[in-house]
Parts: C-alpha cells; sequence; structure tokens
C-alpha cells in the first residue's frame, strides 16, 4: 500500500493467507487495496463463490470450505469468465499444470470428472451473465437496455390448467434460457378454509412441480388478482406474464372484479406482454 502501485495482482482469491498475515483471508487483502484507491485484478473459481456453497456440494460432493462473499465479487468493476472445455480443464491437470503429481489421480476420481466440470462452467456462465446484468442496470439508462426475457405463469388452484400453464410457460423460458416465476394470489374464495384437501394437494404438487422445472415460486393473499399481477410483474422485471384461457378459475375472478381491461392497461404502460395459454 506505501508503494501506491497503480494495479496489484492477486491471484487464488478465496484462498487463507499464510499464519501471522495481517488478514486471514486475500479477499480480505483486496477489499483494503480498494479501500485505498488500489486497482486489483483477481482470480477465483465459481466453487469459491459463498452464495454458490450448496449448489457446488449438490454437483460435487465437496464440502468446498474456502469460500468468498459475494459482496466482494458485487465491488468488482468487471467479472470476466476464463471458459475451459471438461476436455481441456482434465487435460491441464494431467499435464501437472493444476496440482502436483501425488493429487492428480485423486482429482480426477472426484472434483475433475467430466460431468462434475460441465455443471460448473454452467454455474459460472450464469454467475457472470448475472454481474453483466447488475452492472447494465447501474451504468445503462433504461431506455437503452436490451430487453432480458423473464415469463411469469399465473395459476390457480385449478389443478389441469394450472399444470398445462407450468410446463408451456417452462418451455418458454427454457427456449430463451431465462429466468421464470410461477404466481399464485390467493384470494379469500381460495383460503385452506374454503378448499377441500384434494384441491390443496393438487396445488402443493405443482407448486413442486414448477420448482423442478427451474421457477421461483411467489404467493401472494389478495383479492385484487389483476392489480397483484401488475405489481408483482413490475417488481420482478418480468417481460412476458402467461396465463390460461378464458374459461379457467384465474380468469373467471378476473372478469368478474371487471378489471381485465386495467391489467391488459397496466401491462401494456409497462411494456409487459401478456399470453393466454391453451
Amino acid at each position: 500500500i506505501n508503494a501506491r502501485p497503480d494495479v496489484v495482482l492477486v491471484d487464488e482469491l478465496a484462498h487463507s493467507n499464510m499464519q501471522g498475515s495481517k488478514h486471514e483471508k486475500r479477499w480480505q487483502d483486496v477489499l483494503e487495496l480498494l479501500e485505498a484507491g488500489i486497482n486489483v485484478i483477481s482470480a477465483v473459481n465459481i466453487q469459491h463463490i459463498e452464495s454458490l456453497h450448496q449448489q457446488v456440494l449438490k454437483v460435487t460432493g465437496v464440502d468446498v470450505s474456502e469460500r468468498v462473499p459475494d459482496k466482494v465479487l458485487q465491488r468488482a468493476d468487471e467479472v470476466v469468465n476464463i471458459d475451459l472445455t471438461a476436455e481441456e480443464l482434465i487435460n491441464r491437470l494431467k499435464e501437472g499444470k493444476i496440482y502436483g503429481p501425488d493429487k492428480i489421480a485423486t482429482a480426477l476420481n472426484h472434483f475433475f470428472r467430466p460431468e462434475q466440470i460441465l455443471q460448473l462452467r454452467e454455474l459460472a456462465l450464469k454467475e457472470v451473465a448475472s454481474q453483466v446484468e447488475r452492472k447494465v442496470a447501474r451504468e445503462v439508462p433504461q431506455s437503452l437496455t436490451l430487453r432480458h426475457e423473464r415469463f411469469m405463469a399465473c395459476i390457480s388452484s385449478n389443478e389441469q390448467t394450472a399444470r398445462a400453464v407450468i410446463r408451456k410457460t417452462a418451455r418458454l423460458s427454457h427456449y430463451y434460457s431465462c429466468k421464470w416465476y410461477v404466481l399464485y394470489v390467493q384470494t379469500d374464495a381460495e383460503s385452506a378454509d374454503r378448499i377441500g384437501l384434494a384441491r390443496q394437494r393438487h396445488l402443493i404438487n405443482n407448486f413442486k412441480l414448477a420448482t423442478e422445472l427451474g421457477a421461483e415460486i411467489i404467493r401472494v393473499s389478495s383479492n385484487s388478482v389483476a392489480k397483484s399481477i401488475a405489481e408483482v410483474a413490475g417488481a420482478r422485471g418480468i417481460t412476458t406474464v402467461c396465463i390460461g384461457k378464458p374459461h379457467l378459475t384465474l380468469f373467471k375472478i378476473i372478469l368478474a372484479s371487471n378489471i381485465f381491461q386495467a391489467l391488459l392497461n397496466k401491462l401494456s404502460k409497462s411494456d409487459i406482454d401478456l399470453i393466454i395459454l391453451s
């Protein structure tokens, strides 16, 4: 710090420092350098990011102990993904460019299996895309930003129609490789004491299906269905709302309250599309 360099290279961001160092972790050194006004270039593997710990554990079976808080990455001006195919990474490992000879066989049989590397690559690409999206949101005027698709399926306790809307919205989101949600607006008419146990069970099963297909579930209690849809869509940055055909329970609620046109107006003003699924 006293030397006041323009840039400092700090490799292996997640690793621990030697005993007796000022800070326990290298990422803590980086934060101090940044506070001193010194630029830092560093590197970190995707398995070391704190918020991805459970996903990495599920994919690899390895409980990674050296982890970097997400707040450190959020301080970065730029996050760049250095991508390698599984074959390239395994070749580097076999050539001794990652570990010493005594660790290569163990690594190949555990952490560095091709199917695990592929899933870690996917996590890395998603993390970098998320960082870029946040940077765009901070630095690019909203009028100039590209539209990032986000779908929201709106369901009721009607089992079959809800399941159809969930599956079709899932296919749309997978086609666009984008985030998607399932919204359930619970009205007084659909409260737990007014619908049967079978219908409650079907609703829970549909939530489970949506989760398995990659959706985030949103539950809202309100008698103003259209207003709730518009509010949630705006808050979550939804680009397309997906609902069932007019004979569905959800549509009957909207039409009965005579605010279907209001829903269309609100969505159109927000540049949100409405898709009616059969």
